[in-house]
């Protein structure tokens, strides 16, 4: 099985290593080919734009920025939908509109192509360790035939419904960690201010009922002043935008997420736009 591979970024191209250390063969694409240099070295097969890649590819998986480069390579000159062959599985791991995994998922349906809308959790840690959340969403029969793929790239993998509920569960998780990004950033700023060592605090609380994820993973990194990107905050910007729009259309009111959206979007406009999501602490230790 050759499987295809478009976005090679920070998660991205841990996901498309794992695959080919896995043995499938992988033609890969990404509009910046410097990119591509490592994954080429150990194997991987460049295709010089995307309809190039879509016809030769038995499986693609796309993994980009934001949900007008999804249309692009979907739906643009030259996209996925008009060059895969019948019976290709098309993949979207990026989070984006569930109302574009749908128009995805019918387009290509009326192609003969399956179309599944992936989206996953785990930020690069999980990419790099094949340990990724994988939210799909599609038909089950396409879910099925792609499990030993998806197996490689993450370790909980759940089928959540017909086209877009994987993007709608990518939502639910977006949610959840916007709102815990500020107490995590909260409680190690009222940690340091009140005179504490914040690692042993969270030794303590990490393994109580305050533990989550980002406590565990993030919160370290905010003590050690790294914020480096294990996922962008114009990415999580991007992806409070549609969850609030997706709650709007719902008639639901989310007042947390928007006001995490307004802090992280009050960060960006400081120049932390390409930091990791940790970088929320700043607002506390520069206060």
């Amino acid at each position: 099985m050759k499987i295809g591979f478009i976005g090679l970024g920070v998660m991205g191209k841990s996901m498309a290593r794992n695959l080919l250390r896995a043995g499938y063969s992988l033609i890969v694409y990404t509009r910046t080919k410097e990119k591509a240099e490592e994954l080429l070295r150990e194997g991987a097969v460049w295709k010089e734009n995307v309809s190039a890649l879509a016809k030769e590819a038995d499986v693609v998986i796309t993994m980009v920025g934001y949900p007008n480069d999804v249309e692009e390579v979907y739906f643009g000159e030259n996209g996925l939908i008009e060059n895969v062959r019948a019976g290709t599985y098309i993949i979207d791991m990026t989070t984006s509109p569930p109302s574009l995994a749908e128009k995805i998922y019918e387009a290509a349906k009326k192609r003969g192509v399956f179309a599944l809308d992936a989206p996953v959790s785990g930020g690069d840690i999980g990419a790099k360790e094949g340990t990724l959340t994988i939210m799909v969403g599609g038909d089950e029969k396409a879910f099925q035939a792609c499990q030993p793929i998806f197996a490689v790239l993450g370790k909980n993998i759940v089928f959540q419904g017909k086209a877009g509920a994987g993007q709608h569960t990518k939502m639910c998780n977006q949610i959840a960690i916007a709102t815990n990004m500020i107490g995590v950033c909260e409680a190690l700023a009222y940690a340091k201010r009140s005179g504490l060592d914040p690692l042993k605090v969270l030794e303590s609380i990490s393994q109580g009922a305050a533990g989550s994820w980002s406590l565990s993973n993030l919160a370290p990194r905010m003590i050690a002043g790294n914020f480096a990107p294990g996922f962008y905050v114009k990415h999580f910007i991007k992806d409070m935008k549609i969850a609030l729009a997706e709650a709007e259309k719902m008639n639901l009111q989310l007042p947390g997420l928007a006001l995490a959206k307004e802090m992280y979007e009050q960060l960006a406009a400081a120049g932390e736009e390409n930091s990791g999501t940790q970088a929320l602490y700043k607002r506390y230790v520069n206060e």
